[in-house]
């Protein structure tokens, strides 16, 4: 006789809430949920649903399934991704929005979190799966094809798509999602598409799929044979450098990193995502490299005969748009758990494994290795001479809009080694790569894979959530310039609403501070990137008449803290007063400060490819393209 499983009868979207409060990634020893919580913005297309379940289970058992409110669809992401990248992957949120607009505002923060390879479960309701009401309200109709709908455009954007068309289709789904949200090779946005009317659709679920599950994370250890050839070049090499990006934090491989390098004396550069990799003043640590790196970091690169790539993607800011590396016969070795990253470039020498396993691998093999006495003289001297750089641009000018390097200094001055900076977009994520003195492996948060204007505020309360979970109380401190802040300032509602403390410095700098530096770079003269009153004459937005926003009073109405800088010679001064009571504070506190976007960071020496027009009746733009041909020139089509 066939023994009938035991189920129980639920709509679709309680089995799916039910199911994602018993999944547990496991790393080792270390085991925590894999969705920590979630968001949800309800509309008429989830709140019957998704709305209904997290309700339920808000009054049955309040812990299975946390739910938290946002002020932006976009903006829930940012905080998922910004909490995962805190837990090293091992943890996120789910994201919940309505039908259309609701969906269509996830899209943004869907490439955000599939670029960076960190994980968010999203979940957007989607339109009748029966069209019994076709069309609903905000359902976009294409008349070529009537099965597509705005979800559809999550497809491209994530690592993982699945429309819940029938409720039977939930097991399969919820399952492969999962596996895709737990795995360092493919995770990324993971996007469960939910039809209103299946959302509240009741199925017979079996007790198992509600059950704890785990997922244990990977870790492939290097084979014998690439592990072999690696360690060959690297033992023949003369002026090794290792290129540590984001996959060293996410492995909890700093230490063995540190080990390796103190043992060898290979000197290292971080990408953006490898920040934290080794602290600020180890000897071996150049800092940033690429085209937002230091002179340290990328003269050494410039002269490598072997670069050793350990968990970077190896974006075109890390290879200074491929113009990084110019020994003619340096070769690669790609460290990575992908293998679509470990085989870039052109590399013949490729260890597709985790980055921990690797460099203690690495190590064990290297043990008779020590890079020769003139190269470490050299890693020496250009640390100190970048330091010495680094210290002055530290300098307060004393000047009553002080310069951004000044501002970031009297940051930096004022925080502990384990507090974390976050920022993403605009002038700051290029001066932080080269300035910001990095003493944790978490403390540098600097989202620069999509570089997303608005992830700042979102993605520091993210972190901060991370953080608090984890049982740390450091401080989150958001750097933000007012072009970023505009984009999306809301979730400051949400840290006053939770008690979640932040400490926001926003720097006005009336316009887009980068794009306006880059702008001139390829002769456009920062045409269309101040704040300015509109010449109606002129038809353009280049006068001298700044605009009359006041961004403080615009935080301070959110029932945030504000403390305002005001232009003296003392603003150095004063930020860091302002810093010492924000941190202080056992509420979120914004610093609002100005700043003259025209004084620069110290240059790194280093390049980025951004096209200058052949052809143009602008002298500015005749010199900017003559430079760009110069620095193309010394541009490789394959790195090794």
């Amino acid at each position: 006789m066939a023994v009938t499983p035991e189920t129980k009868r639920m709509t679709v979207s309680q089995a799916l809430i039910e199911f994602l409060g018993h999944q547990w990634t496991v790393d080792g020893d270390h085991r925590e949920r894999t969705i920590a919580g979630t968001f949800g913005i309800f509309g008429h297309g989830n709140v019957a649903g998704i709305g209904q379940a997290l309700k339920q289970y808000n009054e049955t058992d309040p812990t299975l399934m946390p739910y938290y409110q946002a002020r932006n669809e976009q903006a829930m992401v940012h905080q998922a991704v910004g909490y995962a990248r805190m837990h090293r992957r091992l943890g996120t949120y789910a994201s919940a929005a309505s039908v259309g607009p609701g969906a269509a505002n996830m899209l943004t923060a869907a490439a955000l979190a599939t670029t960076n390879r960190l994980p968010a479960l999203l979940l957007p309701s989607d339109t009748f799966a029966t069209r019994v009401a076709d069309p609903v309200l905000q359902q976009m109709e294409l008349p070529h094809d009537t099965s597509i709908t705005v979800n559809d455009a999550f497809r491209p954007l994530s690592r993982f798509f699945d429309r819940v068309d029938r409720p039977e289709k939930l097991f399969s789904i919820a399952l492969s999602a999962m596996r895709v949200l737990t795995d360092p090779v493919e995770t990324g946005a993971v996007t469960i598409s939910l039809p209103e009317d299946v959302q509240a659709e009741v199925l017979d679920v079996p007790v198992e799929f509600l059950q704890d599950r785990e997922w244990h994370l990977r870790r492939p250890l290097p084979e014998r044979a690439a592990l072999a050839r690696a360690v060959a070049a690297i033992r023949g090499a003369k002026r090794p450098i290792i290129v540590a990006g984001g996959g060293v934090i996410y492995s909890n491989a700093e230490d063995a990193l540190r080990q390796l390098v103190e043992a060898t004396g290979i000197p290292v550069g971080t990408s953006q995502a490898g920040g934290g990799a080794l602290n600020w003043d180890h000897p071996q640590y150049l800092g940033g490299i690429g085209a937002t790196g230091t002179t340290a970091a990328n003269r050494v690169a410039a002269e490598a005969d072997v670069v050793i790539g350990i968990g970077t993607r190896y974006s075109d800011f890390t290879t200074a748009s491929r113009t990084a590396f110019q020994n003619p016969n340096v070769t690669f070795v790609n460290i990575n758990v992908a293998s679509f990253d470990a085989y870039k470039h052109g590399t013949q020498i490729a260890v597709v494994a985790d980055a921990r396993e690797t460099i203690e691998a690495l190590q064990a093999e290297l043990s008779r290795f020590q890079v020769e006495p003139e190269f470490a003289e050299t890693i020496r001297r250009e640390k100190a001479t970048w330091d010495a750089a680094v210290d002055k641009a530290f300098e307060p000018s004393g000047l009553a809009l002080p310069g951004q390097p000044e501002i970031i200094g009297a940051v930096q001055s004022s925080t502990d080694p384990e507090d974390v900076i976050v920022q993403a977009a605009g002038s700051l994520p290029g001066d932080l790569h080269k300035l910001w003195r990095v003493r944790d492996p978490l403390g540098y948060h600097v989202e620069y894979a999509f570089s997303c204007m608005g992830y700042e505020i979102a993605g520091g309360l993210g972190a901060k959530r991370g953080a608090l979970a984890s049982g740390s109380d450091r401080e989150i401190v958001v750097m933000v310039g007012d072009g970023s802040y505009l984009m999306l300032h809301t979730e400051l509602v949400t840290a006053v609403a939770e008690g979640i403390k932040l400490i926001v410095v926003l720097i006005q700098n009336h316009g887009y501070a980068s794009i306006g530096h880059l702008s001139e770079t390829v002769g456009s003269q920062r045409f269309g990137t101040w704040y300015r009153e509109y010449d109606d004459v002129a038809k353009n937005f280049q006068g001298e008449d700044i605009l009359p926003i006041d961004l403080a009073a615009n935080a301070r109405s959110y029932g945030i803290d504000v403390i305002e800088v005001e232009p003296s010679a003392s603003a150095i001064e004063d930020l860091k007063a302002a810093m010492a009571a924000a941190k202080a504070s056992d509420r979120s506190t914004l610093i609002h400060i100005n700043s003259d976007p025209l004084i620069y960071a110290p240059d790194g020496e280093g390049w980025w490819d951004v096209p200058v027009s052949e052809v143009s009746e602008l002298d500015s733009t005749q010199q900017a393209y003559t430079e760009y041909l110069e620095q193309k020139s010394h541009q490789k089509p394959l790195l090794g």
